[in-house]
């Protein structure tokens, strides 16, 4: 005669069978993160990039239960770090910080680029836009545009100006500051805003362009000159200097931007996750403060959003980029 199964057998294989058939997205989205996740920044420490991400990164790890750890891989305008997680495994544990020059400006600018910004991420959250401050050294004969500009055009290519690198927010920032005003100005890349600005400082170059992170401390202390900031209105945190429009260039505008993204193929539960986290650093005290001390724009905006803005920055600033004949082998 043949044995009954047990009731709890037949409901154990019940559940298996259901979890099962259930979207891999949300089994693992119950039990994710098991494990530190990495972030990787595409520019070297010292940057805007690098004060965004470590700010968001150690409120994560508060939300999450596990450690955001910041890894910063500069180099080849970005396309290092960003290859890489382009090819890493879509599981969650590895997110890039996505920025105006990996995502907007490299499809135009970088020949072969290695990654397709559409079809190899996930976008997650759009984090905050950071307007562009344009400076100058102390030992510079400016003290606002107009002055620099016409110190540049008694002296065609003899000033130069610094970057993070070929392809970073300063770098198109400053050209199109040439492009709008017709000056010529020579460009020297560095591997990182920490490095450019050092060089600023000690009168290596003439002049530089960033975000306030980078610039502020210095301006403050009296060793750099800021003569124009690159948003539409001034700034709370620098009320007396004037934006590049109000010096006589209308319409004039550029920010920098960031942003969380994962390899494409990533568990939609994940994302989710993971946009909620975002959201939740973004409210928290810490990062709102250190973003609006910043002057940074604080976002929020979701995947299909994100991905959205992407798409309409990349046209934008590929007009810069064929404006200037910008391009990198």
């Amino acid at each position: 005669m043949k044995q009954a199964v047990p009731l709890s057998r037949i409901l154990s294989r019940l559940l298996c069978s259901t979890l099962l058939l259930l979207p891999f997205s949300a089994v693992q989205a119950e039990t994710w993160p098991e494990r530190p996740i990495r972030l990787l920044v595409p520019y070297a420490p010292g940057g805007s990039s690098d004060v965004v991400a470590r700010a968001v990164a150690a409120e994560m790890s508060k939300d999450l239960g596990q450690q955001v750890i910041v890894e910063n891989k500069g180099g080849a305008q970005g396309t290092i770090a960003t290859t890489e997680v382009a090819r890493a495994r879509p599981d969650g544990y590895t997110l890039i910080l996505g920025h105006v020059g990996t995502l907007a400006v490299n499809p135009s600018m970088v020949a072969k680029l290695s990654y397709d910004p559409k079809r190899d991420f996930a976008p997650i959250v759009l984090l905050a836009k950071l307007p562009m401050i344009f400076a100058v050294g102390g030992g510079v004969d400016a003290n606002d545009l107009p002055s620099f500009v016409a110190l540049a055009k008694s002296r065609p290519g003899a000033l130069n100006y610094g970057s993070a690198g070929s392809g970073s927010a300063g770098h198109l920032a400053f050209e199109m500051l040439k492009t709008a005003t017709g000056i010529d100005v020579t460009h020297v890349p560095y591997k990182g805003t920490g490095a450019a600005l050092s060089d600023l400082l000690g009168g290596f170059i003439d002049a530089a362009s960033a975000g306030t992170p980078g610039l502020l401390p210095s301006a403050q202390a009296g060793k750099i000159k800021l003569i124009a900031v690159g948003s539409r209105q001034r700034l709370d945190v620098l009320p007396d200097v004037p934006t590049v429009e109000e010096q006589g260039y209308p319409g004039f505008e550029s920010s920098q931007w960031f942003g969380l993204l994962a390899p494409a193929g990533t568990p939609a539960g994940v994302i989710e996750r993971l946009h909620r986290s975002a959201l939740a650093a973004l409210e928290s005290e810490s990062v709102r403060t250190r973003l609006e001390y910043d002057s940074s724009e604080i976002s929020g905006a979701g995947p299909a959003e994100f991905a959205t803005f992407i798409d309409t920055e990349e046209r934008r600033w590929g007009t810069v980029v064929r404006s200037a004949r910008l391009s990198v082998e």
